[in-house]
């Protein structure tokens, strides 16, 4: 299949290793240009993970998006929530009918991308798929080697708008992983980012300002904070019991087990993660995408969502206040929140029924 890979994160880089070597033909562009020199130059990226390290050849190191866009039959944006708006405006000349697009994750980006395509003048019939996490636990280790601790099992994904079902064949043929779910909107409600990590960046805002490095996964995920983000998952599953979407809800607890309910990326999957070393890092609070993507955005989604839905959350509204007392800013009020979005005055059906028309 072909595939335009458009990012420059960690997620972007394993894509296109990751679906090269698989044997999809992947175009890869990012904004970005002087940072794509060394694999423009080699046409390859190395691929790091439990089987080793090798290179593994691109077949298009785009010169635009354009170049990476034309006849892919698959757009994956697995760059930040943040990223989102600016990346749909760069494509919206190029797509076209039956393409699908890919955010992972997407907190909401499916319904925002869409509607951005739209007004920057695209008229195609696109799909936009969004789902509960990245399809790989990853970083990048130097300017062209993508490092890969595990590969999502199951991946929760919905479509905007959830009419375009086929879309689900096109991901699933690049991602066996995928699990169908209701909608965007159901999609959205399953992304682990804005329940994992707000409380252990705030909670671990001292460590994280004082040491060069900290692993928030290892000596940073103690007994109260577990106890904390349990809570606050206990506030998405509410909502989206609230708004009618089926079990499974992939607890977040599931994900630190060695037993018991597979969750995305599988099981004893914390301890591998742990062990990687990888998640020992430099966060600096005020500009890493923790929180500005699952803070900033995600959170704040999530607590529109509970307080529209009529589901208490005062674990979250806690954990967004004091998001907005580190950033500075009334993080309840920004971009990516129900009310800014334009759809809080919505009734429950009405917003089903864009949800599932698009209209």
């Amino acid at each position: 299949m072909r595939i335009a890979v458009l990012g420059g994160g960690n997620g972007a880089y394993a894509a296109v290793a990751d679906l090269s070597e698989q044997g999809h033909e992947v175009r890869f562009w990012r904004r970005n240009a002087a940072a794509l020199e060394h694999a423009r130059a080699t046409r390859a990226i190395a691929l790091k993970d439990a089987g080793g390290e090798r290179l593994v050849p691109i077949a298009c190191v785009a010169a635009d998006p354009g170049e990476a866009v034309r006849g892919a039959e698959l757009l994956m944006l697995p760059d930040p929530a943040f990223t989102q708006v600016e990346n749909a405006k760069r494509i919206a000349p190029y797509v076209t009918d039956g393409q699908v697009v890919f955010l992972a994750p997407g907190t909401f980006g499916a319904y925002l991308v869409a509607r951005t395509l739209r007004e920057a003048g695209c008229r195609a019939e696109v799909a936009v798929g969004e789902t509960g996490t990245l399809p790989w636990l990853t970083r990048k280790h130097g300017p062209a080697t993508a490092a890969i601790t595990a590969r999502a099992t199951r991946l929760p994904t919905g479509i905007f708008p959830g009419r375009r079902k086929e879309a689900l064949l096109v991901l699933k043929a690049a991602f066996a992983a995928v699990e169908p779910v209701e909608d965007a909107l159901s999609a959205a409600l399953m992304n682990a980012g804005p329940v994992i990590h707000p409380p252990l960046v705030l909670m671990n805002a001292g460590p994280l300002e004082h040491f060069e490095r900290w692993d928030i996964h290892k000596e940073g995920t103690q007994p109260a904070i577990r106890r904390v983000t349990d809570a606050l998952d206990a506030e998405r599953i509410a909502a989206r019991e609230a708004l009618g979407y089926r079990p499974p809800h992939f607890p977040l607890a599931d994900h630190y087990r060695a037993d018991g309910e597979e969750w995305m990326y599988g099981r004893r999957i914390h301890q591998k993660l742990t062990d990687s070393e990888d998640w020992r890092e430099r966060i600096v609070l005020t500009e890493h995408r923790y929180m500005r993507e699952d803070v900033e955005l995600g959170l704040a989604f999530l607590v529109s969502v509970c307080e529209w839905a009529g589901v208490p959350c005062p674990v979250a509204r806690g954990l967004l206040a004091l998001g907005s007392a580190v950033l500075g800013r009334d993080l309840r009020a920004g971009a990516r929140t129900l009310e800014s979005l334009g759809l809080a005055g919505l009734s429950r059906a009405a917003l089903q029924r864009l949800l599932e028309t698009g209209a």
